[in-house]
Order: C-alpha cells, then sequence, then structure tokens
C-alpha cells in the first residue's frame, strides 16, 4: 500500500516550549528502527453514531434518454439526508511506523481510565520491548498519574516503566503520526453511516487487518534540519527575545 505522506498544518505560537517539544519528537523519529524500544504514537478520535430512519433506495438501473445508447451503470445506492444521532464513540489509536502495524480499539468513552486499559493493552503487546517509546499529545488524561487513579501502585509503577514518553507541543497533533493514520481508517471506514458500537467495532477491526497485513507506513519527511530551515526567523525570534544585544 503507498504510504501517506505528511503536511504540517497551522504552526500556531512557536516560542521556546513548542520548539523544544518540536525537536524532541522529531529527534524521536530519526532514530533507527530497533524492536527493543519500538517508537509507537497514540492518539484518540471521537466518532458519531448516525442512524437511518429511512431504508436507502436499491440501485436501479440508469434510464437512457430517447434515441440513445442504454447506460453501461446503474445508479447507486440512495439513502435519505437526514439521520438519527445514536450516541459518540471514540478510537483510541497506537502506530507504529518503523512496521507499519497498528492498534486500534472502539471505546465508548475516553476517560483516564480508558488510557489506563489501553496502554495496559499496548504494553501486552510488545512483551519484548525494554521500552516503549510513546509519543502522544498533552490531553490531562495521558499521563501516569491515571495509572494510580486506576491501578494498584506497584502495577501502576511497574505499568509506567514500560515507557518512555515523549509530548508534541501544544496544538501540534500534526507533529504525531498517529493522526495520519486515524485520517485514513477515517476515509476508508467511517464514511458511512454506523449506528452502534458494536458495527463500528467490526468496521475498524477489518479496516486495521487489512492495513496491518498491508504494513501501511508514512513517510515522514519534516526531519529536524528542515524544521530549522523552515522556521528559522522563529528560532531567531526566540533566540533574539531571550538574549538582546
Amino acid at each position: 500500500m503507498r504510504p501517506h505522506r505528511q503536511q504540517h498544518g497551522c504552526l500556531g505560537a512557536v516560542n521556546a516550549a513548542f520548539v523544544a517539544r518540536m525537536e524532541d519528537v522529531l529527534a524521536v523519529y530519526e532514530r533507527p528502527h530497533d524492536p527493543r524500544f519500538p517508537v509507537v504514537c497514540f492518539d484518540e478520535r471521537p466518532c458519531v453514531l448516525h442512524g437511518q430512519p429511512v431504508e436507502p433506495l436499491l440501485p436501479v438501473p440508469a434510464q437512457p434518454a430517447a434515441g440513445e445508447q442504454p447506460a453501461k451503470a446503474g445508479r447507486p445506492r440512495r439513502e435519505s439526508s437526514t439521520y438519527v444521532r445514536q450516541g459518540t464513540a471514540c478510537l483510541l489509536a497506537a502506530f507504529e511506523p518503523g512496521t507499519g502495524q497498528r492498534l486500534v480499539e472502539v471505546s465508548a468513552r475516553r476517560t483516564g481510565a480508558d488510557y489506563c486499559r489501553f496502554m495496559q493493552q499496548l504494553a501486552a503487546h510488545y512483551p519484548q520491548a525494554e521500552k516503549i517509546v510513546l509519543v502522544q499529545d498533552n490531553l490531562n488524561t495521558h499521563t501516569d498519574a491515571v495509572f494510580y487513579q486506576h491501578l494498584p501502585a506497584a502495577q501502576a509503577r511497574a505499568l509506567s516503566a514500560r515507557f518512555e514518553v515523549h509530548y508534541t507541543p501544544k496544538n501540534a497533533s500534526w507533529l504525531n503520526m498517529v493522526e495520519l493514520e486515524l485520517s485514513a481508517i477515517a476515509r476508508q471506514c467511517l464514511h458511512q453511516r454506523i449506528p452502534t458500537q458494536e458495527e463500528l467495532t467490526a468496521h475498524v477491526a477489518a479496516c486495521v487487518a487489512e492495513r496491518n497485513a498491508a504494513r501501511a507506513t508514512v513517510k515522514w519527511q519534516f526531519t529536524l534540519e528542515k524544521a530549522r530551515v523552515k522556521l528559522d526567523r522563529h528560532y531567531q525570534k526566540i533566540r533574539t527575545t531571550n538574549f538582546p544585544d
């Protein structure tokens, strides 16, 4: 499967804190692949469950205009423009660009308890890893503090020790490779109306299995070197502000 290319979005406020975390994440991406220290990107994506108030109309044969040859293709299935909101769900996703593998769970919520449970699954997914190098954002539930809220202290400490965590800058989700993976999953299976969490789970599982089998991954192009060239004026402004002549 053709790899997806990274594109960065709005940079927002580029200050010293932004640059420090950006460079940290980019340095992680430049590490050579090592199964003992797999680089794994994590994030969550909310989903809305939509039901059909009216059953879609089945495809019908195309009707050619008078004097024209019959059309080769029929009309597509038609559905009502209205829908019924059936609640929400959330995708919790971990993506390892070095191997093109992903682990995705459909959850009813995205609380600290859900994060803790998913991190337990992720740790179990890499039993031979010395450390899982985890790239994630700054959501207040994305911290090992929640492990202590939902696990006995010894288990919480053991789980925390499995991870080497690197945080993306605030308002810089484009620096997390899993965002591209979540977008790919959305294009493949979230474009349709899915009314229940069970159906969503089945669609996502099929999509994830296909992408894992294909080892679909990301061709990341925004390197440390390119960042320093592209954002040079921001680097200079940071230095000038803090070390005026």
